[in-house]
């Protein structure tokens, strides 16, 4: 892999020696070349051992994905192109478990807003009023 680190965020950059790559052979068809070659790439990431993430960090990514973050690549024949998916894969889970949720800010529905479904609903019991069997 390349000696430079992985941009995940603004702020966070991993280096390339705190993911672990695992090389198998993949599953399923594919002839006498996917039964010997070890094309499937495993890549492993140990949040705690991490020393790219802050303590804050590392507890984010701890609560939403858990203590290891794992992503697996089978879909090429090469071995170089599995490991790039599965260092891709890896990259995006973290981003998206360091992603910080934008806290909602509660609203209540404008005075047009709550006349308009008053409106609606009273068309809609007209209806159903209307289709009711006279008598």
């Amino acid at each position: 892999m390349e000696s430079e680190s992985i941009r995940v965020t603004r702020s966070v950059a991993l280096p390339p020696d705190e993911i672990e790559l695992r090389t198998s052979r993949s599953s399923g068809p594919g002839g006498q070349h996917a039964q010997k070659s070890e094309t499937r790439v495993e890549a492993i990431f140990d949040v705690e051992a991490s020393s790219a993430l802050t303590p804050v960090q590392k507890r984010r990514v701890i609560a939403k994905a858990g203590p290891r973050l794992q992503s697996v690549a089978q879909d090429e024949r090469s071995q170089l192109r599995n490991r790039e998916l599965a260092v891709e894969r890896l990259v995006e889970k973290l981003r998206a478990a360091l992603k910080v949720d934008r806290r909602r800010v509660p609203t209540k529905p404008s005075a047009a807003a709550r006349k308009r479904r008053l409106e609606s609903k009273k068309r809609r019991s007209e209806t159903k009023r209307l289709r009711r069997p006279p008598g």
